[in-house]
Parts: C-alpha cells; sequence; structure tokens
C-alpha cells in the first residue's frame, strides 16, 4: 500500500511538472520550491550564550530555517547536550543542519590579530576541543544531535609540514564521519588561497590530497572573492564537492564585512552555478556584527528577493 501510494504521488508530481512545462508555467512552478536561508550562529558568538533561547527564536522570526552552529563560550553546545541543543532548535522551527569545530589547538596565524567584539576589545576564545585531539569525540557527538554535516572551521595550512599534518587529520575524521553517517567537510578562510614555501597553494592541496568520498568543502564564498578566486570556477573544477556555503558581503576594500546585498560581491551568478557546487545548505555569516539581528534580517531580505534559491 505504502509503495503503490508513494508511485502515484510521484508519478502524479511528474505529471504536474510536465503540464508546467507544455504550458509554458514551468518557471512559476519551479519557483515555488524555495531552498531554505540558513544563519552560523558564530554571528551572535557576543550574545547567543546569554539567552540561547531567546537568540534562536529571533533567528527563526527572522524567516531563517536551519543553523550551523559553532563554538561557544560556554563549551560544548551553547551550554547544552547535543540532543538538547536539537530539541531546542526544533521546538522553534528550526533544523540544525551543521556543527563546526577546529582541527587543531587554536592558535593566530602568523601576523595575525585577534578580532575584536563590538566594543573593541580583543575576541577572547575559550578553550576548545579539536579534530587533532578529540576527533572521535566531536564525530560521536555530532552523530549523537543527528546533524548531517560536521565541518573543520580552520586548521593550520601556514607551512608544508602543517599542511600535511591537517590533510591526515582531515582524511580521518572523514572516515570516522563517513562511518557514523555524517557528511565532513572543510571550510576555508582566505591564507589557505597564499602561497607558502614551496609555491604551493594549501587550498589545491586540500582538494587534491583529501578523499572527495570522505571530505567535501564548505566555501566561505567571500573569503575566497578576498583572495582572489572565483567560486563559480572552483565549482566548474571540483563539480559537487561543495555542498556547503557561507554566505556574507565585503566593502570594495574587501576588508570590511557586511550584510549580504550591501557590498560588492555580485551574488547571482554564483547561485546560479549551486547545482555544479552541489550545494545543499547556505549559511548566511557575519564575523562580530554590531548589531547581529539587524544584520541577518537585512540579509534574509536581500536573498528572498533577489537570488533564485
Amino acid at each position: 500500500m505504502n509503495f503503490n501510494r508513494r508511485k502515484f504521488l510521484q508519478s502524479t508530481g511528474t505529471l504536474v511538472l510536465g503540464s508546467a512545462v507544455l504550458s509554458g508555467k514551468a518557471s512559476s512552478y519551479l519557483n515555488i520550491i524555495k531552498h531554505p536561508v540558513g544563519v552560523q550562529l558564530f554571528t551572535f558568538f557576543n550574545v547567543i550564550d546569554a539567552d540561547v533561547k531567546g537568540t534562536l527564536t529571533k533567528v527563526a522570526a527572522a524567516g531563517y530555517k536551519e543553523v550551523e552552529s559553532a563554538f561557544s563560550k560556554k563549551g560544548g553546545y551553547y551550554g547544552l547536550k547535543p540532543k538538547e541543543f536539537k530539541s531546542l532548535a526544533n521546538n522553534l522551527g528550526l533544523s540544525w543542519k551543521s556543527h563546526h569545530v577546529l582541527g587543531a589547538p587554536f592558535k593566530m596565524p602568523a601576523g595575525a590579530k585577534m578580532p575584536t567584539t563590538p566594543d573593541g576589545k580583543p575576541m577572547v576564545i575559550p578553550p576548545m576541543r579539536n579534530l587533532r585531539d578529540n576527533m572521535q569525540q566531536l564525530v560521536d557527538e555530532a552523530a549523537e544531535g543527528g546533524v548531517k554535516y560536521l565541518v573543520c572551521a580552520n586548521t593550520p595550512t601556514e607551512n608544508m609540514d602543517d599542511l600535511k599534518a591537517s590533510i591526515a587529520v582531515l582524511n580521518k575524521t572523514g572516515e570516522a564521519a563517513t562511518k557514523a553517517g555524517i557528511t565532513f567537510a572543510y571550510h576555508n578562510h582566505d591564507m589557505e588561497f597564499k602561497i607558502i614555501s614551496g609555491g604551493v597553494i594549501p587550498y589545491d592541496m586540500l582538494l587534491s590530497e583529501t578523499d572527495p568520498t570522505h571530505v567535501k568543502m564548505e566555501l566561505d564564498l567571500a573569503w575566497a572573492i578576498k583572495a582572489g578566486k572565483d567560486p563559480v570556477d572552483l565549482f566548474r573544477q571540483n563539480p559537487g564537492r561543495f555542498p556547503l556555503w557561507h554566505v556574507k558581503d565585503l566593502d570594495a576594500s574587501r576588508e570590511n564585512i557586511l550584510p549580504v546585498g550591501s557590498g560588492t560581491i555580485d551574488f547571482k551568478p554564483i547561485f546560479a552555478a549551486a547545482s555544479t557546487a552541489g550545494m545543499r545548505s547556505f549559511f548566511v555569516e557575519h564575523d562580530m556584527p554590531k548589531d547581529a539581528f539587524a544584520s541577518i534580517n537585512s540579509s534574509i531580505q536581500y536573498i528572498s528577493k533577489n537570488l533564485n534559491v
């Protein structure tokens, strides 16, 4: 009975779409199928730990449907266990899709300065677990929480020794994640596109020396563009490798992050290449904004009006 019902619904859907194509209304039919808009919770780093439920309530009210979590000053998942955080998000109408972890113990890149909070003070990074030292625990917790993706937020790539060690950790994590029923991915900044000793571009090695079966990519569009890369070219060169995206905007100097649609990035050709990328979820992100809620509201309004997602 269930099989027949499913076959009937599939056939009916095919007939409806076929009729739409024949009548010239396919585009209007397809345009009602909208991809859910997600948000990376690092956007709320300075406020979420004080009121996790209140923050997620405002995220849902703004129209977001998916969330990607990041590290918390409280530790764990904003002070909650994985299943507790999943339940809270789900009860507010949010799907917890992805979680960010570190690849190795945190350290600032050479010459880099700690980002500042809205009050102008250097951001304080709490102790965090990482894939090099706590890989299986992090994979197991992600599986317990029911997230679909576990993402390495960053990892050392400043020299060949660090890069090779990081690639080994990424491959090992990818295999463990696959066994746990999770998709593992790597998230870039701009530093992975800078040439290191030996004339190597780390991102090229990350793509070529990690197993594409187990290690996917979460492309941060703005960081790639800041580094002089065209995301569409990356998609064409590595089709299907980018199931996740981070979406933020940049000013003309490429130094300041802005809400989506208020800067200089042309998102339309990028989103037009979503199928080539293999994109399944994308997350709006704004690092250390003065007003996180104003930023996410502005971003989703632009996306809803201007991008066919």
